[in-house]
């Protein structure tokens, strides 16, 4: 990969540790069934396409899980804290090397979220690293729920490359989420399947890329 000029980061699981068995539990606490079918890695229930995609409030969101759970008597904390417990934190180091990388390549975000999420992650990073967001560490930051469009459509692809003048095969796209590889590998761009125990400060020691 000497060609590559650009970088598109997944945040999930490639920058933030993420777990979807503990939202899984969260949700089944809540009085979700059918767990495996609302709510996983692969596949989920078009109301976090929607709520990832913008096209639906947070208060239209968790309208959604209390009519899934049968309990209208949810409150909106409860369904927000089960929603953020798939958040585990960012690894020592990360923020340092994605300052390091974007000193070599024109560096981007493009994660699928929604508004509850961002709100929580913003913070996190506010209070644990001084962040006022996610911005100092990329070129640019593009989530799902503010352009109303998600990953693996194309279009969420099309409009990063088009809008930045990248060349798809100058590029590599780095995520968790097979669906979303086979797309980016569609439009041209090099991609890489970040899994445990691998990590982002392992991936680029091993590849030489700085």
């Amino acid at each position: 990969m000497e060609n590559i000029k650009n970088i598109i980061f997944d945040y999930g699981n490639v920058i933030f540790l993420i777990d979807f068995q503990r939202t899984q539990q969260a949700f089944i606490n809540l009085g979700i069934t059918n767990i495996e079918e609302f709510f996983a890695h692969k596949g989920h229930d078009p109301l976090f396409d929607e709520f990832e995609k913008g096209n639906i409030t947070p208060e239209e969101f968790r309208n959604g899980i209390r009519h899934k759970a049968n309990k209208p008597q949810l409150t909106d904390a409860q369904i927000d804290d089960a929603w953020n417990t798939i958040f585990i934190g960012i690894e020592d180091g990360n923020h340092e090397l994605l300052l390091k990388i974007k000193e070599k390549y024109n560096t981007f975000l493009l994660s699928n979220t929604n508004q509850i999420h961002h709100k929580f992650f913003s913070a996190y990073v506010a209070k644990t690293f001084g962040l006022k967001d996610n911005s100092s560490l990329f070129n640019k930051v593009y989530y799902s729920h503010l352009l109303n469009m998600r990953k693996p459509n194309a279009n969420i692809f099309e409009y990063v490359l088009q809008t930045n003048n990248l060349n798809p095969a100058e590029t590599l796209f780095i995520d968790d989420s097979p669906q979303h590889l086979k797309t980016a590998k569609e439009l041209g761009m090099h991609t890489y399947l970040m899994t445990a125990p691998d990590t982002l400060q392992k991936y680029f020691e091993t590849n030489q890329l700085l």
